[in-house]
């Protein structure tokens, strides 16, 4: 059986070797290796960021609760980007405000949204918010390369495919993936579980590389929210 590789469009796909090793262990090993490989780079960047955050007020590092690989919790780092209490606000202007409660229910993020600090936007931009995730890489929670980790009270508005399924728990979340370099975090909660359906569909080890290659475009565009 081969796996489609796709060339970041949903429309194209040629193919190349078998996933079934790659997808069983090889992409847990090629994880591994990447960070040791990167960790001299990694490890200041990671250092960097955490002190931006810390100078601009309060803990610089936050976790919440994300659904991992056969719907296991865990806990995703993440630098702070956002003032303190910032779900408590949330849910404040959902109430407030009919237009941020369509647009949360629909996208499960706002397009301007006031609780991203000045620092935390820039580190949003560029995706360093994330550079602790690569912790829960090391643990097992996550890959490099994957469907965009979800909430659990988003599971159920993640939609089946036709036997009923939900792909993206079928693999690890990813710190970067498809949907991360093709639509840069903007789209429909529905689209996304599209992109994590076709990146489930032909995960391959070319696939891993360029991705992980046009991650580093989408961060030097710095076009993240």
């Amino acid at each position: 059986m081969t796996a489609p590789i796709f060339e970041f469009s949903v429309d194209r796909v040629i193919v190349q070797a078998p996933a079934g090793i790659y997808r069983s262990w090889g992409k847990r090993a090629f994880d591994i290796a990447v960070l040791l490989f990167a960790a001299p780079v990694i490890l200041p960047a990671l250092l960097v960021v955490i002190g931006a955050a810390w100078i601009a007020g309060g803990r610089p590092l936050y976790a919440q609760e994300r659904i991992g690989m056969n719907g296991r919790v865990f806990r995703c780092w993440k630098v702070r980007t956002m003032v303190r209490d910032a779900d408590a606000v949330l849910q404040k202007m959902i109430a407030e405000d009919p237009a941020i409660a369509a647009e949360w229910a629909v996208n499960q993020k706002l397009s301007r949204d006031p609780r991203i600090t000045l620092i935390g936007g820039i580190l949003r931009k560029t995706s360093l918010d994330e550079l602790p995730q690569v912790w829960n890489v090391v643990r097992g929670d996550m890959s490099l390369v994957g469907p965009r980790p979800f909430t659990p009270d988003q599971q159920d508005l993640y939609p089946r495919d036709a036997l009923g399924r939900i792909p993206y728990l079928s693999l690890r979340p990813g710190i970067t993936g498809l949907w991360q370099v093709s639509r840069r975090n903007a789209g429909s909660f529905a689209e996304r579980a599209h992109y994590d359906g076709i990146y489930a569909a032909s995960i391959g080890f070319l696939n891993d590389i360029r991705l992980i290659t046009r991650t580093f475009g989408v961060v030097l565009r710095a076009t993240g929210k």
